[in-house]
């Protein structure tokens, strides 16, 4: 199984509170077949000609590389910074079972729904 396709996403939040809504939203919308919630972090950077340190929430998302616009967006609507973090990493080795869980609990809704969407169109 390919381990190409995959990817971690990261963002951070101010409040746990938060970074639990994006979690959940995630999961529960099969675009993430885990996500996790760390913190609180110690953060230190630089903002608007300032060094900043702030305590934030770390959320690290499991997802596949092309569903990360999706993700992007569903961070976004419930993202509160003017300028949110929001990467990804390319997933270079899993575990297989890992890999095949993931992309099982990737797919079932997403890919139904698609094909709904696909004999609504007919």
């Amino acid at each position: 199984m390919s381990s190409k396709k995959y990817i971690q996403i990261v963002t951070t939040v101010d409040t746990e509170e938060k970074a639990e809504k994006i979690a959940h939203t995630l999961v529960r919308d099969h675009l993430a077949a885990c996500s996790q919630v760390i913190g609180p972090i110690s953060s230190i950077y630089w903002w608007k000609k300032r060094i900043e340190k702030q305590s934030e929430w770390l959320c690290i998302i499991k997802t596949r590389r092309d569903l990360y616009k999706a993700v992007e967006s569903s961070i976004l609507r419930h993202h509160t910074y003017e300028i949110p973090e929001i990467l990804a990493i390319p997933i270079s080795e899993g575990q297989e079972n890992y890999l095949r869980w993931m992309g099982q609990e990737l797919s079932s809704k997403l890919d139904a729904e698609t094909e709904q969407l696909n004999e609504d169109e007919k």
